[in-house]
């Protein structure tokens, strides 16, 4: 069975120690305690509640595309055609090549918060 400690099941969700822990203490999630003491979540069970937080009204959204990853813009340069934006979503820095026509038709800017829309018909995943 896979286990994460709470540091590491809080970075797989993109939140903090203390909210793994609330949903621990309100029952949303259940822990248990690892060889050395500390407190673990069941990987399993993680990947249930990511999905069912996925699932909740106001989270999905009409698109096919279903990777969104909201960040700040951190730079943009520009020329007269197109324009790199440089994201940081969570522990994710992100860059996308787009029209300089449609970075100002958005009003971007460094620190404007966006979300990041990925359609890929390929995905490579890597294990620690």
């Amino acid at each position: 069975m896979t286990q994460y400690r709470i540091s590491r099941a809080a970075s797989l969700m993109g939140v903090s120690d203390d909210t793994v822990r609330r949903w621990v203490d309100s029952g949303k999630l259940s822990a248990l305690k690892d060889e050395t003491g500390r407190a673990v979540v069941n990987g399993a069970e993680l990947a249930a509640w990511a999905k069912e937080l996925a699932d909740q009204p106001g989270s999905v959204h009409h698109s096919s595309a279903r990777n969104h990853l909201e960040g700040l813009v951190t730079a943009i340069k520009s020329d007269a055609v197109m324009s790199q934006v440089d994201l940081q979503c969570g522990p994710y820095r992100l860059v996308s090549l787009l029209s300089t026509e449609a970075v100002e038709d958005l009003n971007l800017e460094v620190g404007s918060v966006v979300t990041a829309v990925i359609k890929s018909t390929n995905v490579i995943v890597d294990a620690p």
